[in-house]
């Protein structure tokens, strides 16, 4: 018998099966647009880094999908706790708050290795080739880890969908198009490139394209992105402790 987190595991992939086909339709469309408006236009005259932009661009839109996709389960956490009011039927049952909060992370992160496997479809569609090794996949399931911790610790927070797409508008956005998925980050100013450094994205997008090009990513970006999803892990856990509370 199911209990504790693969139960409210279970409840999403439930939820996550019966809109599958639309899902993984919103999950194509914008990385299409992307690789039509910018890897064409520009793929094949510009070369970063040894490599055509549709090769650098695609590892960039790796790196974002898998952060908005993760943060989108708070999307549907505010719909079951605004709506559905299952928020307290799980305060009701026996499941722990750091089981609920696992459950709904590890959710999160399977959203977020399914807009992967789309655009890492799409990209072999458009001819590209890149190097899909262990350490490409660890960068992407740390990246989802954070980003789906923080977004359980936000949903706990937020009071309406207005405030969830604040947000999103205020912090998600930004991150996608400042953190190194669309140019190189040493194209920027010094003091944006410092200011940067402390996003999780940019080291993210720094570990995905660099194993993707098959040369060793920086052990640091690794480092930094597992703090930060346990550092929001536990934020997340404090604040489904207060929320309940």
């Amino acid at each position: 018998m199911m209990k504790g987190w693969s139960a409210v595991y279970y409840r999403e992939l439930l939820i996550l099966r019966r809109k599958l086909s639309r899902l993984i339709a919103s999950m194509s469309v914008s990385p299409l647009l992307f690789l039509i408006a910018f890897g064409y236009a520009m793929g094949k005259e510009m070369n970063i880094q040894g490599h055509t932009y549709m090769e650098f661009l695609i590892p960039g839109l790796v790196a974002m999908s898998s952060m908005t996709q993760a943060f989108a389960i708070a999307s549907e956490i505010n719909v079951a706790r605004f709506y559905w009011h299952i928020f307290e039927e799980f305060q009701a049952a026996p499941i722990s708050n750091m089981a609920y909060i696992t459950g709904e992370v590890l959710a999160g992160m399977t959203r977020a290795m399914l807009s992967v496997v789309v655009i890492l479809i799409l990209g072999m569609l458009f001819g590209v080739t890149l190097s899909y090794n262990p350490l490409f996949w660890l960068a992407i399931f740390l990246n989802s880890f954070v980003f789906a911790s923080l977004a359980v610790g936000m949903a706990m927070l937020v009071k309406s969908h207005a405030d969830q797409a604040m947000l999103t508008s205020f912090v998600i956005t930004p991150m996608a198009f400042l953190g190194g998925t669309f140019f190189p980050m040493d194209r920027l100013p010094d003091w944006a490139q410092n200011i940067l450094f402390f996003i999780p994205l940019t080291h993210a997008s720094k570990a995905i394209r660099a194993a993707a090009f098959g040369k060793q990513p920086d052990i640091f970006s690794y480092l930094l992105l597992a703090v930060m999803g346990c550092t929001f892990f536990f934020i997340a856990l404090n604040c489904v402790n207060r929320a309940r509370d």
